[in-house]
């Protein structure tokens, strides 16, 4: 592979689009992932209310979508206020 293709697929896969999913965990309470949810994710409180709802009955739930970038530090945040979040 040359230098030049390997440069466009890593653009490739940051550019493109992938989800950020929260799971279900034992140990936080509903109103901090929905606190979490609005302050990092700018969710509406009912959005925000609506998908920790679903992650609690489902037991996951893709909370946004985006570039990968973003999504990696939406990620990050995340995760440092302990909940339980993959990309995918």
């Amino acid at each position: 592979m040359k230098p030049e293709d390997l440069g466009k697929l890593i653009e490739d896969k940051l550019e493109s689009k992938i989800n950020l999913i929260l799971y279900n965990d034992d140990h936080n309470t509903f109103e901090h992932v929905i606190n979490c949810l609005v302050s990092v994710l700018e969710h509406s409180p009912e959005q925000a209310e609506q998908c920790a709802l679903i992650v609690h009955h489902k037991g996951r739930c893709a909370v946004k979508s985006g570039a990968y970038i973003e999504m990696a530090i939406c990620k990050a945040i995340l995760s440092s206020a302990d909940l339980t979040v993959k990309l995918e």
